[in-house]
């Protein structure tokens, strides 16, 4: 079994905790409260829960530390170089509509850099979690990207841009790089859980995956799974990928430089 550090071990139990409370609400998802943050932007009792849950247990073992919370937003903590990063229900949309696949992702920042990362399927009971210099883990088992290294053999996963996200030039511009990644390659998936197609990627399971549009929170855990199991991440430009960054590209180590060229010619 991998040794687990301490911070691990409190952003798993944060994770498992809130998944299990997840769980429940997805049993009743019919009756759950539901205001709309935003076109086709939900947010659920079941979400506002989760991250409540979260954040107290967090808080538990790191009292002095911030946080960047969906919800909440960001909340400054007295220890100012050490900040989590919380979505604690990716898949908003696909809970409510009593799909299977979401996930709550947890990440560690210290000092502007991901040091460590959690993202928890509760349906399928699969824990993601890395920590830099330490690798990629499923549960107890160890992950490495995919070693497809040719693109017609690999598939991809992307997120489509759907109502009041990216109107105008970003679906244009969208249905452009789908087109070039099609005529190239083996398929292209589209779950609606960013976190997850990341941790899929890390496990080899996706070979890459690109998307416009996301928030930090989206993407923290999952950027730190793919690079601690080999991959590469950065924006869809072939540019060093930030938390602020509008684009995401991920992908193993043999398919990247080819996969920022299919998506390039489609800009």
């Amino acid at each position: 079994m991998p040794y687990r550090s301490a911070t691990i071990n409190v952003m798993v139990r944060a994770a498992e905790k809130a998944g299990r409370a997840l769980i429940r609400d997805f049993g009743e998802v019919e009756q759950l409260q539901v205001s709309r943050k935003g076109p086709a932007d939900f947010v659920s009792a079941a979400d506002m829960k989760a991250e409540r849950v979260v954040r107290q247990e967090l808080l538990k073992a790191r009292p002095s530390y911030g946080f960047l919370m969906e919800e909440a937003g960001a909340i400054a903590g007295d220890d100012t170089e050490h900040r989590w990063i919380v979505d604690p229900l990716d898949g908003t949309t696909n809970f409510l509509h009593g799909l299977p696949h979401f996930a709550v992702s947890i990440a560690l920042e210290r000092a502007g850099e991901i040091v460590a990362g959690v993202v928890f399927d509760p349906i399928k009971d699969e824990v993601f979690w890395a920590e830099k210099g330490a690798g990629a883990y499923l549960n107890d088992r160890r992950l490495r990207v995919s070693g497809r290294g040719r693109l017609a053999d690999s598939l991809l996963a992307t997120g489509i841009p759907f109502l009041g996200r990216q109107e105008g030039e970003g679906h244009r511009r969208f249905l452009l790089q789908l087109e070039s990644v099609m005529r190239q390659t083996a398929g292209v998936r589209r779950w609606g859980a960013a976190s997850l197609d990341l941790a899929y990627v890390a496990a080899g399971r996706y070979d890459g995956f690109w998307e416009t549009g996301l928030d930090a929170w989206d993407v923290a855990a999952g950027t730190i799974l793919v690079r601690e199991a080999g991959g590469y991440v950065s924006e869809i430009g072939g540019k060093a990928h930030k938390l602020d960054s509008a684009t995401i590209l991920a992908s193993n180590d043999r398919l990247y430089t080819e996969l920022v060229k299919v998506l390039k010619t489609a800009a």
